[in-house]
């Protein structure tokens, strides 16, 4: 997984270098349409992305997972083990046992027997009895992750383009060369490299929650001198620092999601919670530019250091450590005054 994320922080880098030769020649159009072009690569591979084994075997479906499992045994040129693959899922006609996310609600008239994931949306399983400490905390996490990382890209053009104009000390750097600000982008995003090795060298031994933790401290620690203006070469290497580990602290968390959600709510989960931290990056450019310009830079830096504090608070109070644990495929179902509620309320809406 932290390998996959290198792709994120490699385009990342291109991206800044794009910058950086292309707005002073060409302008922003030029490479907003050169940025769009990797895009179609998502289109021409799509349909081959094959579907995940784990969640076809949890819907009974273990023919097309076995095909899967052949496929991919071929292309690795290995051979699959002799057997047969089971479900130890109970087998209801495809009616009953309609567990796909898109599914919204499941008749009631059913046997109420049938597993909690088959009886409510995914959705409604994110707030069940078992989950929703655990998804109002990983909203916090993703928030506060996309909040900061973004925050940090933002500050670095702000403060390499606008810190001499809220100065009023001759003795600091005058900046604002246009490409200085691409310069320090471009710097600031090599520092993702690190950040990520850092991050696959301890999620492995010390733990996805620890690992967390330790990144969202030594990130803090990061934009503390940034609380008051420095010269551009330490505003640099202070941003520089902070993207490192706060892009560790964005990795770990796309590890340790997926695995603290069972199977059958586990894309649900992710993507929400991804969501949520989208609007984290929305929300952040409003900080980053407008306090920034208007020359509040303390207090720009001290609403993103909140924003570390209480995303690393959060990830001490995740209910249990995801590394090396067996992961889970179903929610266990919560005590019946939670299930008879949800009931009455799908009941309703659903005019039985």
């Amino acid at each position: 997984m932290v390998i996959f994320s290198t792709f994120w922080t490699v385009g990342t880098i291109l991206e800044a270098s794009l910058a950086w030769i292309v707005i002073p020649r060409f302008g922003w159009r030029w490479l907003l349409a050169i940025s769009s072009i990797p895009a179609l690569a998502a289109l021409m591979f799509y349909h081959l992305v094959p579907e995940s084994p784990r969640y076809l075997c949890l819907k009974g479906q273990t023919t097309e997972a076995y095909d899967i499992l052949k496929r991919a045994a071929a292309v690795n040129k290995r051979q699959l083990p002799s057997g047969i693959l089971l479900s130890d899922q109970i087998t209801f006609s495809d009616e009953e046992l309609d567990t796909s996310e898109d599914s919204h609600f499941l008749s009631m008239r059913k046997n109420k027997s049938i597993s909690f994931k088959a009886s409510f949306s995914t959705v409604w399983m994110l707030f069940s009895s078992n989950l929703i400490k655990t998804t109002f905390l990983l909203w916090i996490v993703f928030f506060g992750n996309s909040f900061s990382y973004y925050g940090v890209i933002l500050l670095t053009s702000e403060l390499s383009s606008g810190q001499s104009q809220c100065s009023s000390s001759i003795s600091l750097l005058v900046v604002g060369s246009e490409d200085s600000t691409y310069r320090d982008v471009f710097i600031t995003s090599l520092a993702e490299l690190p950040g990520l090795v850092f991050a696959a060298f301890i999620v492995d031994k010390i733990g996805r929650k620890h690992s967390m933790e330790l990144m969202f401290i030594i990130g803090f620690i990061f934009l503390i001198p940034l609380l008051s203006r420095q010269s551009e070469l330490f505003t640099t290497f202070a941003l520089f620092g902070s993207r490192m580990f706060i892009i560790g602290t964005f990795t770990v968390a796309n590890i340790y999601a997926p695995e603290i959600y069972p199977t059958a709510v586990r894309a649900t989960g992710v993507g929400v919670a991804s969501s949520v931290g989208r609007v984290g990056g929305m929300i952040c450019p409003l900080v980053a530019i407008y306090l920034v310009d208007g020359c509040h830079q303390t207090a720009a830096i001290v609403l993103f250091e909140i924003v570390i504090i209480l995303s690393g608070l959060c990830v001490m109070f995740f209910p249990h450590e995801t590394m090396a644990r067996e992961l889970a495929d179903t929610v266990s179902v919560p005590d019946s005054t939670v299930i008879n509620h949800v009931i009455e309320v799908l009941n309703s809406r659903c005019g039985y």
